[in-house]
């Protein structure tokens, strides 16, 4: 069967260096990418909307909960850490249980990928934002400070959305347009030109490019 989902859940496993075949030297991410079960068919009658719904990375079933535990009966019994819905074209092709894989791409494909970023943590306005230090020279005591925020007495506060300190990373990201360079369907490795958002062993969302 032609698999007909616009996209699946992986894994990012690391970057490392590709030689294509003209001799192009690439910087390429390998994701693993599935396999992923179906745990839910939602269709236009029913739910107003074709999508299924994937399960990926196994999860013990003592450690869901009773709500889950009862959701994911329709599949055989088998839990799942993530889940997401994806759009597809023909719902009645598919049932629960079912494995999807990375069949549905090809060498030369834009796929985007959508993530986390990695999280660094509290940070201030210097790594932050790229805020250029202060003097370090006369008793220059505020080379890492941001400066002034306030404002004069009207309207005497500081204006939504400053650049101040504050969490760093860890905000959704999607890059698109992203050449896929090789597939190796036998170890569910997908090899992608450039960077995708997240540290290593993040799960990221996989769809093809103009479906996210």
């Amino acid at each position: 069967m032609t698999e007909m989902c616009n996209g699946l859940l992986g894994k990012k496993l690391g970057m490392t260096s590709y030689f294509s075949n003209d001799g192009r030297y690439l910087p390429v991410t390998v994701i693993e990418a599935g396999p992923c079960t179906v745990t839910q068919v939602k269709t236009r009658a029913n739910d107003g909307y074709d999508a299924l719904q994937l399960g990926f990375l196994e999860k013990k079933k003592q450690r869901l909960t009773r709500p889950l535990q009862g959701h994911f009966e329709k599949n055989g019994n088998i839990g799942f850490a993530r889940l997401r819905e994806f759009s597809v074209d023909s719902p009645g092709e598919y049932e629960p249980g079912q494995k999807v894989t990375l069949e549905m791409f090809s060498v030369g494909d834009k796929i985007n990928i959508a993530g986390n970023t990695k999280g660094r943590g509290f940070a201030g306005v210097v790594k932050r934002h790229g805020f250029r230090l202060g003097r370090k020279t006369h008793g220059g005591r505020c080379y890492r400070l941001p400066g002034s925020i306030g404002q004069s007495a009207w309207p005497s506060k500081v204006a939504k959305g400053k650049k101040m300190p504050g969490r760093y990373g860890n905000k959704r990201q999607t890059m698109r347009n992203l050449e896929v360079v090789d597939i190796r369907p036998e170890q569910n490795l997908i090899l992608v030109k450039g960077a995708v958002p997240g540290p290593k062993n993040a799960v990221i969302e996989i769809s093809k490019a103009g479906k996210a």
